[in-house]
């Protein structure tokens, strides 16, 4: 028989047998055309790829077995996924053979892939309507594996009509690739699926009606499936015995449905209609059964069970009628239709046929592949920022209105909880990190001690150079004329002119510090506010009201705060959904869709878009609620700030801001002023000490000179002359004038002092001393020192205590006749305790000292002098930096809003 090639009878059921085709070369092709497009190197890398499709393309030329049905299934899977992804990647032709299932005769040889992957529909679909046709439906696992095998048959056949058998019937495929083909097989596995509910509702015994609306589904499904049969193209295109298998079907499973009907009408007693419903069944067996030629026998025995069932009932229910009820039985057009319940249904094949997780030909991306990518984008990314733009709209509306409102900071206050704009409780904390007012007494305690040690400094210094002006003196009256060397008052004129601009600075500047003490006191009640802490503490809080009408203050709190935890939610809410959509957009990547080639991208585009459907109208409703929900929170605002009279408190609380601001504003003035003071006394510490040390390196030049010139004139009064020996009168080549004046000493603004002059001094020659000079005639030298002041030991060699204090008695090496050390050239003399520059213990203004240079780099022989007269040859020898009270970057440069400025 013909139908023995194109169906299988089994169980009174029916399969699809698999198309044909011829073989077919698709890796010789496929890899010159990516060799071509691409690269060699990207035709080397699918060399695997191709050799798997063609693999599998040759496999399906074979015939299968019943045993490995699961197998070919994954074949043709496996196979025409691999097509969706070979379509979109090239744009190459194939001749694809195939033959009609239905009527072997027929073949299309056409250059479409869309007809090829319509076959592989096709014989997907069969290949699954044959593993149900194989279950054993006698148990209940067999009977649920058909059933489901039947619908995933029906699934492939609807995606066969839907996407792919109009373009490949317009290729010019055969018939069995037809919409109309693949809709009748669609409706005909629906209905073997919905035959095996039926089985087994009547297996488990259930009631009359369930199995009369079971059966008369299957019996709509068998008539659709005919009715396709029954028009152009299938019309002519099966054979009458198919036909007539499937009009039996439909008719057995009416005659079905109205015999369960039947038996429960006549378990209501309903014995007119019982006896319509029959008679309308039996007539319609009998029709059926006269054009049902060439059916299986078994569906044939099937048929006339039923119907001797039905003619048995028939007679039952005419006698129970004539002699019991005499009902009138109603004609067959006054019945209403009997009611259908579907319980199967096509299984979706788009997850089952997906290829955008597979990885065959990955490597290779077209052009417009990749455009459509781009536009799809594009898409989401208007998306994403326009409901970006909505929810942060929305955040800045409620932060808005919840500021006018003064929300939630008056509920807050109401409960003691009173906080600071940020900005001024951050300058506030700023101030208490520093010390805060409370600090600024230790730092004017810095000031008085600081001022105390330049006070001392100068004094020291002034002292030093008033002891050698003495000394002088004291050998000037002594020796008379014989004492040449120039007057110390004359050589310190400019040292003493510096030396009194400092202390006239210093005294400015004490004026200054007392007028920074006086702002320190006369604001200190202002100030004060800065020491609280927390400083919140200083805020007013909202009190409640003394007196109360109707006591319901608590219920007005209460139900604005139950509004603002939900207008809090909401925020919440967003926050999330703005998480939500960034997540989406990062996991939202289509391309393997789009190279998986299923459907247009239109399709795709419009498909992938809606799932952001859900999430922006989940947007929207919240931006609705909160509009709601803030328009809530005014009412009761307004409510909570006529009970609780908010106006006096924001009033109060302004002006306790106000109080804040300008207590800061007077701190960070008293506060710069105390800088600049300990500035200015820190670097006028360094000016002092460095003009100590040239007054400390004058004496001591001046002290070793003074030495020659009295082994010089005790020479003279001994009557020693030596031919080689230096006149007396060299001495009167010291200059007689102070080198030129120095800058004016720093004013008010404590700019820095000037640097020490430079003197030229008068090149002499002093000459060598016996090594064993006679004594003077009028000094003795077991009586007391004429003039204990110096020292007149020339000897080299001596090292003097290091712990030596000119302000003492102690002599560390006395000499007969005289009580002062010799300091030999090469050292200078001991640093007393107030030559130290003085530096505050502790403290942000402590200033680092350079070091101050102690060699003057002269040779030691008995005429050497002190940088003091040789400062011309001592600059040519060494290039010392100038002190730091000339250094701007090191004093603090006048203006106008200091306190330290002439008066």
């Amino acid at each position: 028989m013909a139908i023995a090639t194109s169906l299988v009878a089994m169980n009174i059921m029916l399969a699809v047998h698999e198309k044909k085709t011829n073989s077919l070369d698709l890796y010789r092709p496929l890899r010159h055309y990516i060799s071509a497009t691409f690269s060699e190197r990207d035709a080397q890398n699918c060399d695997d790829d191709l050799l798997s499709v063609q693999e599998m393309r040759s496999e399906l030329e074979k015939t299968v077995a019943e045993s490995s049905l699961d197998s070919r299934r994954d074949l043709l899977l496996s196979y025409y996924k691999s097509l969706s992804l070979i379509e979109p990647r090239f744009t190459i032709s194939f001749s694809f053979t195939w033959y009609d299932a239905f009527k072997s005769s027929k073949k299309c040889n056409v250059a479409s892939i869309h007809v090829e992957k319509a076959a592989i529909l096709f014989n997907l679909g069969a290949i699954y309507s044959q593993i149900a046709l194989a279950a054993d439906r006698t148990t209940a696992n067999g009977l649920k594996a058909a059933c489901n095998a039947f619908q995933t048959a029906a699934g492939a056949f609807a995606y066969l009509k839907e996407n792919v058998a109009g373009k490949a019937t317009a290729a010019g495929a055969t018939v069995d690739l037809s919409p109309e083909c693949a809709g009748m097989l669609e409706r005909l596995m629906l209905a073997q699926a919905q035959e095996c509910f039926f089985e087994k509702v009547i297996g488990d015994g259930k009631p009359p009606g369930l199995c009369s609306k079971v059966a008369r589904q299957v019996g709509l499904y068998y008539e659709e499936a005919f009715a396709l049969l029954s028009a152009p193209p299938l019309s002519q295109h099966f054979d009458k015995t198919w036909v007539a298998h499937v009009q039996l079907k439909a008719a057995q499973f009416y005659g079905e449905a109205l015999y369960r009907h039947s038996l429960e009408l006549h378990e209501k007693e309903e014995i007119a209609e019982e006896i319509a419903r029959l008679k309308i069944g039996l007539a319609a067996l009998a029709d059926t059964k006269k054009i049902s030629k060439g059916v299986a026998a078994q569906l044939l025995d099937s048929v006339s069970k039923l119907e001797a069932s039905m003619k048995s009932n028939l007679e039952r229910a005419t006698k129970e009628n004539d002699r019991v009820y005499l009902m009138r039985v109603p004609p067959a057009d006054k019945l209403s239709s009997l009611p259908g319940a579907s319980l199967v249904k096509p299984s979706l094949m788009v997850e089952l046929l997906d290829a955008s997780k597979e990885r065959m030909f990955s490597g290779l991306v077209p052009d417009g592949s990749m455009k459509a990518l781009s536009k799809y984008t594009e898409m989401v990314d208007e998306i994403i920022r326009t409901q970006a733009e909505k929810l942060q709209q929305a955040s800045e509306i409620t932060r808005v209105r919840l500021k006018e409102m003064d929300l939630p900071d008056s509920i807050l206050s109401l409960e003691g909880i009173t906080t600071l704009p940020l900005d001024l409780k951050e300058d506030v904390e700023a101030v208490q990190i520093s010390g805060g007012p409370a600090g600024l007494e230790s730092e004017l305690q810095q000031l008085r001690d600081l001022r105390r040690v330049n006070q001392e400094l100068l004094v020291q210094t002034e002292e030093m150079l008033q002891k050698e002006a003495t000394e002088d003196t004291q050998f000037r009256t002594q020796f008379g004329t014989r004492w040449t060397r120039p007057q110390s008052s004359t050589l310190t004129k400019n040292l003493q002119d510096r030396l009194n601009k400092f202390a006239a600075n210093i005294k400015q500047a004490a004026d200054s510090d007392a007028r920074i003490e006086r702002a320190v006191g006369d604001n200190a009640p202002l100030m004060s506010i800065l020491d609280r802490r927390p400083i919140e503490a200083a805020l007013p809080s909202i009190a409640r009201p003394m007196m109360s009408l109707d006591g319901n203050e608590d219920a007005i709190v209460g139900a604005l705060k139950q509004s603002l935890r939900q207008l809090e939610a909401l925020g919440a809410q967003r926050a999330g959904l703005e998480d939500m959509l960034k997540d989406m957009k990062r996991k939202d990547d289509i391309l393997p869709k789009l190279m998986a080639g299923v459907g247009s991208h239109d399709d795709l585009f419009k498909k992938e878009i809606s799932k952001y459907d859900q999430i922006c109208e989940e947007i929207a409703q919240n931006i609705e609620a909160q509009e709601q929900l803030l328009m809530q929170i005014q009412a009761q605002n307004d409510q909570f700030s006529s009970v609780f009279n908010l106006e006096d408190h924001k009033v109060a609380r302004e002006k306790c801001y106000k109080q804040i601001s300008a207590a800061i504003a007077k701190y960070r003035e008293i506060k710069d002023n105390i800088n600049e003071g300990l500035k200015f006394y820190v670097t006028l510490q360094d000016a002092i000490n460095n003009i100590k040390q040239q007054c400390s390196d004058f004496v001591m030049t001046r002290n070793i000179q003074c030495r020659e010139m009295i082994e010089e004139v005790q020479r003279q009064i001994a009557g020693f002359n030596f031919s080689d020996s230096k006149p007396a009168s060299t001495y009167n080549k010291y200059p007689t004038q102070a080198p030129a004046p120095t800058p004016s000493p720093p004013n008010l603004h404590r700019t820095s002092p000037s640097p020490p002059p430079q003197v030229e001094p008068q090149s002499t020659s002093v000459p060598s001393l016996p090594s064993q000079p006679a004594p003077p005639p009028y000094h003795l030298s077991t009586g007391p020192n004429p003039n204990p002041n110096y020292n007149t030991n020339p000897n080299p060699n001596y090292n003097p205590n290091p712990n030596y204090n000119p302000n003492s008695n102690y002599n560390p090496n006395p000499r007969p006749g005289y009580s002062q050390p010799y300091y030999p050239p090469y050292s200078t003399a001991p640093q007393t305790p107030y030559q130290q520059p003085y530096h505050l213990p502790t403290g942000p203004y402590q200033q680092p000292q350079n070091p101050i240079n102690r060699d003057y780099g002269q040779p030691a022989y008995p005429g050497w002098r002190g940088p003091y007269y040789n400062s011309h040859q001592h600059q040519q020898q060494q290039t010392y930096p100038p002190p730091p009270y000339e250094m701007q970057q090191n004093f603090p440069p006048p203006n106008q809003g200091s306190y330290y400025r002439p008066q």
